[in-house]
């Protein structure tokens, strides 16, 4: 599985945050409307952006299991959320957190998600969450977490997958032959199997669809511009550093390609939601 530097998804989080889909968002808000709580397994939680932008949406007792292959991730994650909530209490392992009209009880768990997520919903969760992690699984993972949560009944809501559309400005004659490695690499296996890459939104819609649950799609793309200007220039050092590791650029035209001075970047994602009819 790929790492992530805890200082990446801090820059990256308020770009998410801005970027969600508020008609996906409102579905799920609307699908758990009448319920007092709440159980939800996090998958891929990183530093716990995911509870901090979704936690509003949903009803006013949570209990949420953020999971991650990297304990030190968890870790800030924890205090994070401690700096996030209003009140916390530690009670051994759990965190007990308030934040506004929200009673959130939170439990961190390390694990291989390739190989452990079928046990992680033997704990029968009734929301399965994700953002920015499907693109990095493969095909046959989204076939099989698919099933698995129909099994158990659970409702899904993935944010900000990675779709494949890019723009940059200023556009470049190489923009496109990067985009085109870059696929390329996103494709690679990340510990699931080949990754589904940009084509990861598209399989998550078919096999919810396929096993019969209700599903909501949207756009939810990164429009980057000048106040976002030390996330381009990271997104631009990361895109050199795959394009290179994929091939198929002349090194050159890579490096005349990141040295161009970037006033605004489009990246594409998309957010699903799928309930149970």
């Amino acid at each position: 599985m790929s790492d992530f530097s805890p200082e990446w998804l801090d820059l990256r989080e308020a770009a998410d945050a801005r970027a969600r889909n508020a008609s996906v968002a409102n579905a799920v808000a609307a699908r758990f409307a009448l319920r007092g709580d709440l159980r939800i397994l996090d998958l891929g939680a990183g530093t716990g952006a995911n509870l901090r932008a979704t936690s509003a949406l949903l009803p006013e007792r949570q209990t949420w299991t953020l999971v991650d292959h990297d304990p030190a991730l968890l870790d800030v994650a924890k205090s994070k959320l401690i700096q996030w909530a209003d009140r916390h209490e530690e009670t051994g392992e759990t965190l007990l957190l308030e934040k506004g009209r929200l009673r959130i009880t939170v439990t961190f768990k390390t694990a291989d998600l390739a190989r452990d997520t079928q046990m992680l919903l033997d704990e029968k969760p009734q929301l399965v969450t994700a953002s920015a992690f499907f693109d990095l699984t493969s095909e046959d993972y989204i076939r099989t977490l698919a099933k698995a949560v129909t099994a158990a009944g659970a409702a899904f809501y993935a944010t900000l997958t990675y779709n494949g559309l890019q723009k940059w400005t200023p556009h470049r004659p190489a923009d496109n032959q990067m985009t085109a490695a870059f696929q390329r690499h996103q494709m690679r296996d990340k510990g699931f199997g080949p990754a589904a890459g940009p084509l990861a939104p598209s399989h998550l819609v078919d096999q919810f669809r396929i096993n019969g649950h209700v599903v909501v799609e949207g756009d939810s793309p990164w429009r980057l511009e000048r106040n976002d200007r030390m996330l381009i220039d990271e997104l631009i050092r990361g895109y050199a550093v795959a394009v290179t590791e994929s091939g198929g650029v002349d090194a050159k035209a890579v490096v005349g390609w990141v040295n161009v001075t970037r006033t605004a970047a489009f990246v594409g994602h998309t957010d699903v939601f799928a309930a149970p009819p």
